[in-house]
């Protein structure tokens, strides 16, 4: 099976993570226009609105629903992702999302995440990155990993 891969999000994302790490160690703040901005909040508001369990307002509001995702475990195009979030959300209504950073540059926006699917169940660290055609996501990843019980790194998951 041929795989083809665009790296260029990757590498943009790559890019950004350390033009941020020069940033932190000169202590400056590093400010984005308007639109990607607009874009960050874009995506916050999205993963709020299907937390929330307001799929459709998500998707309308947020996403070009000609876009795709490459989340390996549903088929391609965000209505089966949709779908699968729906899902998702009768199993755990009750869980909770909270971010924890958000990188935004030109048309990527990265949110880390701190996920409780149930409460004293589980845990996870996720991640969500999003790349926008004008307003709206046209292509998104994720990927996630539990948080065990006990940590082994005295750092913590965040």
């Amino acid at each position: 099976m041929e795989h083809r891969r665009n790296y260029k999000p990757i590498a943009k994302l790559t890019s950004v993570l350390s033009d941020l790490a020069q940033a932190y160690r000169r202590e400056e703040v590093i400010m984005g226009d308007s639109d990607t901005q607009t874009r960050e909040q874009a995506a916050l508001e999205f993963l709020r609105l299907v937390v929330a369990g307001r799929f459709d307002e998500a998707y309308g509001k947020h996403v070009d629903m000609n876009g795709k995702h490459h989340n390996v475990y549903f088929p391609a195009g965000f209505s089966a992702l949709k779908k699968a979030m729906a899902e998702n959300h009768v199993q755990f209504p009750d869980k909770q999302l909270t971010p924890i950073n958000v990188i935004a540059v030109e048309d990527i926006v990265a949110v880390h995440s701190h996920l409780v699917l149930q409460q004293g169940v589980q845990e996870m660290i996720v991640v969500h990155i999003f790349r926008f055609q004008g307003n709206k996501i046209a292509e998104m990843w994720d990927c996630g990993q539990s948080v065990p019980d006990k940590c082994t790194n005295t750092d913590g998951a965040y």
